[in-house]
């Protein structure tokens, strides 16, 4: 009987492949026709790659027909955020600005990927340069959520985690720097984790925030994700960012641990903050009344600082955001505006045509902040609120060993719903303090909502360094929600999706 790519998990994928019951060739030709068959209606991608994909998965199925040792997610097809580097492909970050820029060297976390076996299929869409929450932003199109492609799949992550929804690719790659893997994972219904801040190396990742970008995977189980994690991590310490730790942890040794004795907080200021929809409070209680039922107890907790913690963000990102982005200047990287007079005209004119305008207006903001006589007004105050925020979350932790909020607080919006920046920047009240203490957190979908039919989800977040311990409360709440019947996850692909291409054999 015919499969087809989108019911299958990565675990599923490279389990077959070793056992021979399909080649890895075959699961990349079911992606490419997946992607052919649904990109124009969702749009997830900016670049596609058939051929480095054939040729990862015949250097797959070689290995096999040696008799050699595959690596564990040997023939999985995975997609990679387009601020990610790799040989063979464009770099672009969704920006004008890189728009013919051809990378010379490869990603730390994408040739970890591709050592454990994964076969590169393209590069998703983002918005531009990772600033935004819709993938609106990008420079040549946006993406569309696989559930309603007349609204976002979130962002900046969302070609990402829209190639997963839509069953192009069972795995993905993305950034977060204030929310940008869990929102968009929440909105489109999978499964989005961003790393404590150095356990993932950042080598070869265009940077926007750098004390706050992480790199994390994307999937349709909890059980992909710690693979993809053990992947990125596995090698250990990356000599070439001075941010990456040594994590020496299997992901999935413990993944299927009972919870039960365990301690979850919750943080009663977060479910009744402004802008929580009412789906999204009764999916994020549902997510804590399950892991009661399964042994743990809840305990409320306290973050008294809280409040600072998007005061703080789009104080230190835009800082950061234009301190990295000078070197975009049309002289040493990027457009180079045509016929200019002198250097001058030609960087000014390069940066003004070559930046849209989300990404001018955080640098902008970033260039005022660190001037002089600003600089020590906000700067200083905005990391003084990030010592604090990052001794709240330990403090937390002293009484529990995981906090459950909601990783959104609303589902996905039409496209163009939200037309004011200072709205749109609230849509990651739930993600930004993370990034700020550099804990780790994970986005699990939990079914759809009641009133908008759209996905809903929780977030798991966990003391620094303790993300086995935060995948493995994430297993447990999706071990909750699986179908019995059929034992697949609370979501899917999306309906519109299933059976469009991607057939194997």
């Amino acid at each position: 009987m015919a499969q087809y790519i989108d019911t299958l998990s990565a675990a599923r994928i490279a389990a077959g492949i070793k056992a021979g019951e399909f080649s890895a060739r075959e699961v990349a030709q079911a992606s490419l026709d997946a992607i052919a068959a649904r990109e124009d209606a969702v749009q997830a991608f900016l670049q596609v790659c058939p051929e480095l994909a054939l040729a990862a998965a015949d250097r797959v199925d070689a290995a096999r027909a040696a008799g050699g040792e595959l690596p564990p997610l040997a023939g999985v097809p995975f997609a990679i955020k387009d601020n990610m580097n790799l040989v063979g492909t464009r770099t672009t970050c969704a920006s004008r600005m890189l728009e013919n820029y051809e990378s010379v060297y490869t990603a730390t976390c994408v040739q970890r990927m591709l050592d454990a076996g994964c076969v590169p299929v393209g590069k998703a869409n983002m918005d531009e340069f990772a600033f935004g929450s819709t993938t609106d932003s990008s420079a040549f199109h946006p993406t569309h959520n696989p559930w309603d492609t007349e609204r976002v799949p979130g962002g900046s992550s969302g070609g990402s985690a829209a190639a997963v929804a839509a069953g192009e690719v069972p795995l993905a790659l993305g950034s977060d720097t204030g929310g940008s893997i869990r929102q968009p994972a929440a909105l489109c219904g999978v499964v989005g984790m961003k790393p404590t801040y150095g356990a993932v190396s950042r080598y070869g990742v265009v940077a926007f925030g750098s004390s706050l970008d992480q790199v994390g995977p994307f999937g349709r189980t909890v059980e992909d994700v710690a693979l993809a994690m053990n992947a990125l991590t596995g090698a250990g310490k990356d000599p070439y960012d001075g941010t990456s730790q040594d994590c020496p942890v299997d992901f999935c040794e413990h993944l299927n641990d009972p919870i039960e004795g365990r301690r979850v907080g919750i943080i009663p200021a977060f479910m009744e903050a402004e802008g929580l929809t009412p789906e999204m409070r009764a999916a994020v209680e549902a997510a804590a009344r399950e892991l009661e039922n399964q042994g743990a107890e809840l305990v409320e907790v306290d973050l008294p600082h809280l409040d600072a913690a998007i005061a703080a963000y789009y104080v230190i990102g835009p800082a950061e955001a234009f301190s990295n982005l000078a070197r975009f200047d049309g002289i040493r990287y990027g457009y180079q505006e045509p016929d200019c007079a002198n250097l001058d005209a030609q960087s000014s004119l390069s940066r003004a045509h070559g930046f849209g305008p989300e990404a001018k207006r955080r640098q902008m903001l970033g260039a005022y902040l660190l001037s002089s006589g600003v600089y020590d007004k906000y700067y200083y105050a905005a990391q003084k609120a990030r010592t604090l925020i990052t001794a709240d979350y330990a403090s937390a932790y002293e009484r529990c060993d995981v906090i459950l909020m909601p990783s959104s607080p609303r589902t996905a919006w039409r496209h163009g719903e939200i037309s004011d920046p200072t709205q749109m920047y609230l849509a990651d009240l739930y993600t930004i303090s993370i990034n700020i203490a550099g804990n780790g957190g994970v986005s699990v979908p939990l079914g759809l909502g009641a009133d908008s039919g759209l996905p809903v989800a929780a977030q798991l977040v966990g003391p620094a360094f303790k993300d086995r311990t935060m995948l493995m409360f994430a297993r447990a709440l999706e071990r909750g929600l699986t179908d019995a019947a059929t034992g697949a996850p609370a979501l899917s692909v999306a309906p519109a999706f299933a059976g469009k291409g991607g057939e194997l054999a």
